[in-house]
């Protein structure tokens, strides 16, 4: 399951980041739509996306206490269109297997 999760949250992020967002705000919004993620598991992966160069970050120092901002790079929604891609031909692949074998089971031909 965790394995599984990994990439799931990956996708739910760069989903997340066409607008300059920070962490504890992606934090919430991922909580919203039902993909949780824990503040520790969110900021190693921010800081992993940021050095492969799918994300773009700056300061936000005008409020009491500053916040990291980050967005997708260009690179970073060329990478993210071509995951969904990828994502739906899984989904589609594995929505078949899943029913075909249910229809086995079932007696279904």
């Amino acid at each position: 399951m965790l394995e599984l999760r990994r990439g799931t949250i990956t996708i739910g992020v760069l989903s997340q980041l066409s607008s300059p967002q920070y962490g504890y705000s992606l934090v919430t919004m991922l909580n919203e739509k039902g993909v949780p993620v824990e503040p520790g598991t969110l900021y190693p992966l921010l800081r992993r996306l940021e050095k492969q160069g799918l994300l773009e970050s700056s300061w936000d120092t005008n409020e009491a206490r500053p916040r990291k901002y980050y967005v997708l790079s260009e690179m970073g929604k060329a990478v993210y269109e071509q995951l969904c891609k990828e994502w739906e031909g899984i989904v589609r692949s594995l929505d078949d297997l899943i029913h075909t074998r249910k229809d086995e089971e079932n007696g279904d031909d």
